[in-house]
């Protein structure tokens, strides 16, 4: 079982800035990532980092949003920046063990006000 610990979110205007954290309690992990659920919308996957430190970022996120990963800490980190409303949306941390068994995030809001 890994608990995971999400920290950060928001209100912020277009054009803004926000970071969000998450803190897993198991060290060894496969991957770390940050999906996200608009209103009406399927969970969608917004970037993800494994652990040689190859990234994957979705589209319409690419060069805005930065990803990276604390191993010591256990922590990976989301760096969001040039926010539009259409990212407004809850975001969640998810983790992938080396047996391949998921583990989600309870979530954490972030509006984007145009």
């Amino acid at each position: 079982q890994v608990q995971l610990e999400e920290s950060g979110g928001g209100l912020v205007q277009a054009g803004g800035s926000l970071r969000l954290s998450c803190r897993a309690s198991r060290t060894v992990l496969r991957t770390m990532a940050w999906y996200r659920q608009a209103p009406g919308q399927q969970r969608e996957l917004v970037a993800r980092i494994s652990r040689d430190g190859s990234r994957n970022y979705a589209d319409s996120v690419k060069g805005r949003f930065f990803i990276s990963r604390d191993s010591a800490e256990n922590t990976v980190s989301l760096q969001m920046a040039s926010l539009k409303p259409e990212d407004t949306g809850v975001y969640y941390c998810n983790v992938q063990t080396l047996s391949w068994t998921q583990y989600w995030g309870q979530g954490t809001q972030v509006t984007v006000s145009s």
